[in-house]
């Protein structure tokens, strides 16, 4: 796909300052502009990548204004990020535009599709299933019994829907995720050995709700494991039964909470975060990478450290942590002094 400096702008309502007619194929960093290439500057870090790159387009805020001469075209915009996150949309959106059944695949008599629809191949579509319109379904895709997919939602390929879960509108599942697998629920018999618990819960998930690869969603024990609207959630996160993630919230990748834990809404969540089950992250919260979080904080916190702790304290424990092999032998030579005498 190949686009002019006119159209763009037209669709980013950007003011175009050099060649209108100039036209771009593809994407680049700015330090790796090159010609044919469309890039942008957001952080004041890059701006002296604009003097040199070989880019064709650069979207840039309407605030900036060159000290040196430029050879690319520029847009302005009021905000580049989200004018270069839109125009990504955009492109993707028609990169991956497909439809249509393709076979072999698997449709249950009693499933019902909605219009323009995408179903890949080898996938399977299972009894009572419902699906909403425009939405795509890659290969290897395996919908259980009695889901229901709404409108405009993507599924990449091999992702698994157990039974019964709910996957809302305008949502994207990454390849090799897992929703509705059974929850960890085994009984310790006098025995020594376990009793499994039955789930008989499922997962549903709301609307504009972003899943990465590989992340797993376990279903309830019974009720709903609840994953809200507008969540973000990375690769490789364990998402436990009947745990509840509200509006907004972020997590990142390798990730795992235990089970019944609720979660408020927009916090954010850093990778290798490790949350105790039965307890509450209020609204607003944020967790720093690898932490482990086992208690109930305040709404608004700012945690770090396993256990985790506010993190200003995180910090300040650390500095001491550095020293104390120093201390260890400051304090021996005081208590030889001290038994010296």
């Amino acid at each position: 796909m190949e686009f002019t400096a006119t159209q763009i702008a037209t669709l980013l309502n950007g003011k175009i300052e050099g060649d209108q007619n100039v036209t771009v194929s593809k994407f680049s960093k700015i330090e790796e502009g090159e010609k044919g290439s469309i890039s942008f500057l957001a952080n004041i870090k890059y701006t002296g990548y604009i003097y040199e790159t070989k880019a064709s387009i650069v979207l840039v805020n309407d605030t900036f204004t060159p000290d040196k001469p430029i050879s690319c075209t520029l847009i302005k915009v009021p905000d580049a990020y989200q004018a270069i996150t839109k125009l990504l949309t955009f492109y993707n959106q028609n990169k991956t535009e497909k439809s249509g059944i393709e076979k072999p695949s698997f449709i249950a008599e009693s499933a019902k599709i909605g219009n323009d629809i995408y179903l890949g191949a080898f996938a399977y579509i299972g009894n009572k299933v419902r699906i909403g319109n425009n939405v795509k379904i890659y290969p290897h895709v395996y919908l259980g019994d009695n889901v229901t997919i709404d409108d405009n939602t993507v599924l990449y390929s091999g992702v698994k829907v157990y039974s019964d879960c709910v996957v809302g509108k305008n949502c994207i599942i990454h390849a090799g995720a897992v929703i509705g697998s059974d929850g960890f629920g085994f009984a310790p018999t006098e025995k020594g050995d376990y009793n499994k618990i039955p789930q008989i819960g499922n997962v549903i998930i709301g609307n504009s709700v972003e899943i990465g690869a590989g992340t797993t969603i376990d279903r309830a024990t019974m009720g709903n494991t609840l994953i809200k609207d507008g969540v973000k959630l990375d690769n490789l996160i364990q998402i436990a039964h009947n745990v509840v993630i509200g509006e907004h919230t972020a997590i990142a990748a390798q990730t795992g909470i235990a089970g019944s834990t609720k979660i408020g809404k927009n916090c954010m969540i850093g990778g290798q975060v490790a949350i105790a089950g039965h307890i509450m992250i209020p609204d607003n919260v944020k967790v720093g990478a690898m932490a482990g979080v086992a208690s109930t904080p305040k709404e608004g916190a700012i945690l770090q450290g396993s256990p985790a702790m506010n993190y200003k304290d995180f910090y300040r424990a650390s500095a001491v942590f550095k020293i104390l092999p120093d201390l260890k032998r400051q304090l021996d030579s005081l208590t030889k002094k001290i038994n010296a005498h």
